[in-house]
């Protein structure tokens, strides 16, 4: 029957983002090698690090360190994006920057020198975000931004999980050897570049400082100040929520005290990811039809239980769970995040400066979470961080039920 073939090819479709526009393919292809370089390193991060001489104090300040520069950057880069009138240079600066970093962490020997590197990698993904954020929001109509949103996510998760792989098959055939890990990690970091330099293409006309359209015309105006009424609760949302958002760092820490070896802990965040990678895309689509507002509340509800069973976790099967769920979350706010903040912003302000304000107002809030995180870990007990972390996200989703929503109508695509 002609009928019955039809559930896998929109779901193919659905995956394979088409009808979105090249160019946001071509950034999902980006995000996609970047992250494969990416999570080759960050899972064994944790434990390296603790090798070295850093224990969990010294982990919360590299990623409160890290965190912090990446938020800074986020804002600034979007607004300069929109003085510039153009997005792709700080994209392209960014990508690059990151992959000269993999070979430094390789021959890293002292704790100091990877909480170092962290921050230049952050750095160079403050330079990026919200530039490249920006180039999705102008290159598809308003109904489907929280989709392209998505779909782009969901392309940089399925890399996060692919590099675990490439990172767990290298200790299988190289035991230990952490290092030729990281070194490895350049590759697809060059290639990433390399994508982003030939493929994405940025017309005059696609980095508006407007919100309305791909085609408005640029403006100077900075945005701060501008900023309107509407968006200023939410974000203040994003900021009391991130504030229990610590580093997912901690949570390989977790599972590395529940017993799970380097190996593991690969295989174990490469499975993460792809659950990441499979919520993404339809959680898009949802947000565009429901809006986006009551998916980020349920979304920070399954937050917040999570940390509350983290806290309380022990053996290896129920930290698998908690993990598939934690994913779940993502895959809800991640696209109807950006696609609130976008339609609350209106035509007044750059969309540059908007997602800027977005990415500035979580990462304070995430600069924060990891240092208190990291403090309440070691002087009191994990359990103490994340029911913290669980509390403060309660408030937040408080905070945001608040808030007016005038893109609250279903779109109707």
């Amino acid at each position: 029957m002609p009928s019955q073939p039809r559930p896998t090819r929109s779901l193919r479709a659905l995956y394979l983002g088409t009808g979105l526009p090249p160019s946001v393919k071509a950034l999902g292809a980006t995000s996609f090698f970047q992250d494969v370089a990416s999570e080759m390193v960050y899972p064994l991060l944790p434990a390296f690090l603790a090798a070295l001489g850093g224990g969990p104090l010294v982990l919360g300040a590299m990623e409160s360190i890290a965190e912090g520069l990446l938020a800074i950057l986020k804002g600034a880069a979007g607004r300069w994006s929109d003085r510039l009138g153009r997005r792709k240079p700080f994209v392209s600066a960014g990508y690059g920057l990151s992959a000269l970093t993999r070979p430094f962490l390789a021959l890293a020997g002292a704790a100091w020198q990877v909480v170092a590197l962290r921050g230049v990698d952050r750095v160079a993904k403050g330079l990026r975000t919200a530039p490249r954020d920006a180039l999705i929001a102008g290159a598809v109509e308003p109904e489907r931004r929280a989709y392209a949103f998505s779909f782009h996510q969901g392309l940089d998760h399925l890399g996060a999980a692919v590099g675990p792989l490439a990172a767990a098959a290298v200790l299988y055939f190289a035991p230990g050897r952490v290092r030729l890990v990281f070194a490895l990690a350049t590759i697809p970091a060059v290639i990433g570049w390399l994508t982003v330099q030939i493929f994405t293409r940025e017309p005059d006309t696609a980095a508006s400082a407007s919100g309305a359209s791909a085609g408005a015309a640029p403006t100077a105006k900075p945005a701060a100040a501008s900023l309107p009424r509407a968006l200023w609760l939410p974000l203040l949302a994003f900021l009391l929520f991130s504030l229990g958002n610590a580093s997912d760092a901690f949570l390989l820490l977790r599972a590395a005290n529940a017993g799970l070896d380097a190996t593991g802990l690969a295989l174990l965040w490469s499975g993460f990811h792809v659950v990441k990678w499979l919520a993404s895309a339809p959680a898009g689509r949802l947000a565009d039809r429901l809006g986006p507002k009551p998916q980020i509340l349920a979304g920070w509800a399954v937050y917040a239980i999570v940390y509350a069973g983290f806290a309380f976790v022990t053996g290896v099967p129920a930290l698998l769970v908690w993990f598939a769920l934690y994913a779940v979350y993502y895959g809800l706010t991640e696209g109807a995040q950006r696609a609130l903040v976008v339609r609350l912003a209106g035509k007044d302000v750059g969309l540059g400066s908007s997602l800027g304000a977005f990415h500035l107002a979580t990462g304070l809030g995430t600069f924060a979470a990891s240092l208190l995180f990291g403090v309440l870990w070691q002087e009191i007990s994990p359990a103490a961080a994340f029911l913290t972390g669980a509390g403060l996200a309660a408030a937040g989703a408080a905070l945001l039920l608040l808030a007016r929503d005038s893109s609250a109508a279903p779109a109707t695509a």
